[in-house]
């Protein structure tokens, strides 16, 4: 994909080499049409506040979005270092290029959210079994 920076190209590459021009965001139209927001696995740069750096350090991150919390965004580095990046620190996000359809859009995200909803159903139960009835420590006598 020429459009890529060099940087990006072996991790789209890693992904497949998924024909981006079908992921493009859709940032007006029917509302139910439209399909923005970062995304898993996105190929991303984020400039991070300078004031946490010494004055040579490097303050931009390159890399593919790997998931996206409350308070910090993990990234798996144009390097190949797994980070994890707090929000505090970000100063700006630039999307690179989409290398999956919009969540809603997304059937193989979607297929493993359910299957992993399966495994999580089935890890308490299995907790809840063993653990029946032995939480009795703290009594006495």
């Amino acid at each position: 994909m020429s459009d890529l920076p060099d940087w990006a190209k072996s991790m789209w590459e890693e992904l497949g080499s998924p024909d981006l021009s079908d992921l493009q965001s859709v940032h007006t139209g029917d509302l139910m049409e439209r399909r923005h927001g970062l995304r898993k696995d996105d190929l991303v740069e984020i400039q991070l506040d300078a004031r946490a750096f010494r004055e040579d350090d490097e303050t931009w991150v390159r890399g593919r979005l790997l998931s996206s919390g409350k308070s910090s965004l993990e990234i798996l580095t144009s390097d190949g270092e797994h980070a994890y990046i707090a929000r505090d620190v970000i100063v700006k996000i630039v999307l690179v290029a989409h290398t999956r359809p919009a969540y809603i859009d997304d059937k193989d995200l979607l297929e493993f959210e359910r299957e992993d909803q399966k495994r999580r159903t089935n890890l308490h139960e299995k907790v809840e079994k063993k653990t029946k009835g032995n939480d009795d420590s703290h009594l006495w006598g």
